[in-house]
């Protein structure tokens, strides 16, 4: 097996071609990783959430990176980590149309709104706390990829 750097292009086609990833956020000196679902349209990364811990993190530190993963066999896969800065998109007429295009694309997939939409345990009322669109502003994308054989 020999691993390789992924060009720019390659990772963004990597993301593009997903919707499932693992956020990672920081409070305090303690990380916090969980999975999501997303769409990707430029460089910004559209994901859905009720409020919880991760929402809470965000908010705190807006730094985030999201790995999103292609897995063939044991030696051959390719990851890709993107950081970027969380930007909530608010249920107001200024963040409307972007809230509404987030919301368009990620409707496009089958259960989009898992795993932001589920929480474990008894389920609270859904008007009591609204959903959270938001999009992750990709600073960086950088990604690695592996395949059998020797690169000679």
């Amino acid at each position: 097996m020999f691993v390789r750097e992924m060009t720019e292009q390659e990772c963004i086609a990597l993301v593009a071609s997903g919707r499932l990833g693992r956020l990672a956020c920081c409070r305090d000196g303690r990380p916090y990783i969980v999975p999501i679902h997303y769409a990707l349209t430029g460089r910004c990364l559209y994901g859905f959430s009720m409020l919880g811990q991760k929402v809470e993190w965000m908010r705190d530190n807006p730094l985030v990176c999201v790995q999103i993963d292609e897995l063939v066999s044991h030696d051959q896969w390719k990851s890709v980590i993107l950081s970027g800065r969380y930007q909530e998109l608010p249920d107001t007429d200024q963040w409307r149309r972007e809230r509404l295009h987030a919301w368009s694309l990620l409707e496009k997939h089958v259960n989009w709104w898992e795993p932001g939409g589920l929480k474990p345990g008894p389920q609270e009322i859904a008007d009591s706390a609204p959903p959270v669109f938001y999009c992750i502003d990709i600073d960086e994308i950088t990604g690695r990829a592996a395949m059998p054989g020797d690169p000679t």
